[in-house]
């Protein structure tokens, strides 16, 4: 077999791999939105699944707000996801860059801490966080799911890798220029770092509009309950047994980080390239 057969040979043999895998992945969204706009449940309930539309409607996204505050709980969860992001995008950067540049007595040693931290899982610390919190008396109040996320060993890994690869040249042309440190971190190093801040706001937005566990153990409010709890509430105890409407808030649910990951996530290969990072 000739070299140009086997080449076009291993691309139609990826190609069908990576279609397939592109399927196994995006079927459940599909029939999630599916189901959204389903007017019969006994259409989701059919085996196999299909994605066949018919009978197509809009009601279940207003018995969605009918039976839960849905959009108390959507704007619970865009309070928390952009004051951590924000706050992750600002101590990151800052802790990275520190890491990568400055010169100071047990960097190593802190670096170290920062690092095995990322080996130790939420649920090993999400007790003590809980008494922590009941003890400065933020329990059930969004603040609770706002400042454990204010810092990330992963954002300042990330983001200290990114700088270690940015050439110095560029530092001390600054400060030649008479430039701080300060200055050169705000007016070189970040306008260069575009890429890798911005997946690193990708990454944690999504996360913590995701995230169950904390808004699950530190709010006991209904009102003050996030999007993750409340659709488990509109799964279970608000809930009237229709699949449609479930469909339908999980599908209101995934559009906004639907929405940030398609117009950002061309970031994410830049900075995972210019990061040294394998995934």
């Amino acid at each position: 077999m000739s070299p140009a057969i086997s080449r076009a040979a291993a691309r139609v043999v990826t190609f069908l791999v990576l279609a397939v895998a592109a399927l196994a992945i995006t079927a459940p969204f599909l029939w999630i939105f599916r189901g959204a706009f389903s007017g019969s449940d006994a259409e989701l309930y059919r085996l196999p699944p299909t994605l066949q539309l018919g009978n197509l409607t809009v009601d279940n996204f207003g018995r969605v707000a009918e039976q839960v505050p849905y959009f108390r709980f959507f704007l619970n969860s865009i309070i928390v996801s952009t004051v951590v992001t924000a706050a992750q995008l600002v101590t990151c950067s800052t802790a990275g860059y520190a890491f990568a540049r400055l010169h100071f007595r047990g960097k190593n040693a802190m670096f170290a801490v920062v690092i095995g931290s990322l080996m130790i899982p939420i649920q090993v610390t999400i007790v003590p966080l809980f008494l922590v919190m009941s003890k400065i008396g933020l329990t059930n109040t969004l603040w609770a799911l706002i400042l454990p996320g204010v810092f990330s060993a992963f954002g300042i890994f990330l983001l200290r890798q990114h700088f270690l690869g940015l050439p110095r040249e560029l530092e001390e042309a600054a400060k030649i220029d008479g430039a701080g440190r300060l200055r050169t971190f705000a007016g070189v190093i970040l306008p260069l770092s575009g890429p890798s801040i911005a997946t690193l706001g990708i990454l944690c937005f999504t996360y913590w509009w995701n995230d169950l566990l904390l808004p699950l153990v530190m709010i006991s409010d209904t009102e003050r309950q996030t999007l993750p709890v409340g659709l488990v509430l509109l799964a279970g105890r608000f809930s009237t047994g229709s699949l449609g409407t479930i469909a339908a808030g999980i599908a209101m649910a995934i559009v906004p980080v639907l929405i940030v990951f398609v117009l950002a996530q061309r970031y994410i290969v830049q900075s995972i390239a210019s990061s040294g990072l394998k995934l």
